[in-house]
């Protein structure tokens, strides 16, 4: 059994990251054991709930993973703690475009039986508050709204006035919070700046966090709220492991690289444990940093992030930029994701990058976005042509030409286009993957790096 909370909120903008954190470090610094999740595909949030919590931050994606993974992913996190947070994503209804509640943070509560917490912007309500609350209690009966936590609240005057609204409401109030600068985390382009970017003003931020959540919300409350959750009786995923063949050297677990740092910070938990768990070592390097590949390197993983922030530093990398050139002119496996391929590109707005790819990169003010339902085109490191897997794109940036001689995927929404780049043993996409929800990615990479 471990007790449960969702933060929701009727809109983007309301206060979910701040509220969800400081809860978890809130809870966190009282000595429980807390597993943080975050709704959706979002990459950022976690990163600030790992810092809260000590524990990776995990996502719980109902359209890339499918919903029958979901309580088993959360029971995978969740393992062992004494409490679960779980951020939800935009509006408490709001899902994959078109699809219903599919991938709503109201189906993921239902999917975790789990009471629901709806964080408020009440800076320009007071009586209309019991309206809003009650018209979201009310419109899925199968969602449990526990309770309510009012944010940015101006005054004493203001927060009676919202309070003897919601008596009318029976959503009892759970916390009320001021407006407080020292909370806020800066954004920029694709939404908050990273953990990794800001590091001592993260930390600062999380604890002020806390302390906020602390003052201002009602913790034996709702930790009794969550407590109240019932059991859940789906069994943990697991990272299936792959009976490998005995045998010596790298042969025996070849090392698997994984771009980090500042510059490549999007990445899930599971996939590490994927890799892992069908026989790789994993080993973390830093192309900010680092003027080499892990020794022994048989095979490169480069995910999402904000190469675009630190062109001029990878570009000055010129060791790190050959020496991945080398390995994929060499025919093992690369797999990148959207800032990946950015990376292996022969340009980056002008600057030299890895030169892996006939292609330059660059900024745009286009922002895309979106969940995206893929075939692969190509057989690759990843999956054979005709597999289907579900993503996500989300990048300021364009790529020309937008696929290879041999195209990644194919893609059916929001309009049919085929895109990335299957070249040799490499497979570069602006399209991320979940690989807990693409069965054999993992153990097919692994096998091609033995």
């Amino acid at each position: 059994m471990v007790a449960r909370l969702v933060i929701a909120a009727p809109s983007s903008g309301a206060g979910k990251t701040t509220v969800a954190t400081g809860l978890m470090a809130a809870f966190a610094g009282r000595g429980l054991a807390v597993s943080p999740h975050k709704v959706g595909p979002d990459y950022i949030d976690p990163g600030y709930h790992a810092l809260a919590t000590g524990r990776p931050g995990r996502n719980l994606d109902a359209y890339m993973c499918g919903t029958e993974l979901i309580a088993p992913l959360f029971a995978h996190g969740a393992r062992g703690c004494d409490l679960a947070v779980v951020e939800g994503v935009m509006g408490l209804y709001d899902g994959a475009a078109g699809q219903g509640e599919l991938a709503s943070t109201a189906q993921v509560a239902k999917l975790l039986r789990a009471p629901v917490v709806l964080v408020v912007d009440a800076s320009s309500q007071s009586r209309s508050v019991a309206a809003l609350v009650h018209g979201f209690a009310s419109w899925d009966p199968r969602v449990r709204l526990g309770g309510v936590i009012l944010n940015k609240v101006a005054t004493d005057r203001h927060e009676l006035l919202l309070r003897e609204a919601l008596e009318e409401s029976g959503v009892p109030v759970l916390g009320v919070l001021r407006r407080a600068p020292a909370v806020a985390t800066p954004s920029r382009h694709l939404g908050l700046v990273p953990v990794a970017e800001r590091q001592a003003a993260a930390v600062e931020a999380v604890a002020a966090q806390a302390e906020q959540v602390r003052a201002g919300c009602d913790l034996e409350a709702l930790l009794a709220l969550a407590r109240s959750a019932p059991e859940l009786h789906d069994a943990p995923w697991v990272p299936e492991p792959v009976d490998r063949p005995e045998a010596g050297g790298s042969a025996a677990r070849p090392v698997v690289a994984v771009a980090g740092g500042a510059a490549f910070t999007f990445s899930y938990a599971e996939h590490a444990e994927l890799l892992t768990a069908a026989g790789a070592e994993v080993v973390t390097f830093d192309p900010l940093r680092d003027e080499a590949l892990p020794e022994g390197t048989r095979g490169l993983v480069i995910g999402g992030g904000f190469p675009e922030m630190y062109g001029e530093q990878l570009s000055a990398n010129e060791p790190l930029r050959k020496a991945v050139a080398e390995l994929a002119a060499s025919g093992a496996p690369v797999a990148a994701e959207c800032a990946g391929l950015l990376y292996l590109a022969r340009s980056l707005d002008g600057r030299p990058m890895c030169g892996v790819l006939d292609a330059d990169a660059r900024m745009s003010e286009r922002l895309t976005l979106g969940y995206r339902d893929a075939v692969a085109v190509s057989d690759s490191v990843l999956a054979a042509a005709g597999t289907r897997m579900r993503g996500h794109e989300f990048h300021r940036t364009v790529i020309e030409p937008g696929a290879g001689a041999l195209a990644a995927w194919g893609l059916r929404q929001p309009e049919r286009r085929v895109e990335g780049f299957v070249q040799g043993g490499v497979h570069a996409s602006y399209v991320h993957t979940h690989w807990a929800g693409a069965p054999g990615a993992a153990a097919r990479f692994v096998e091609h790096c033995a």
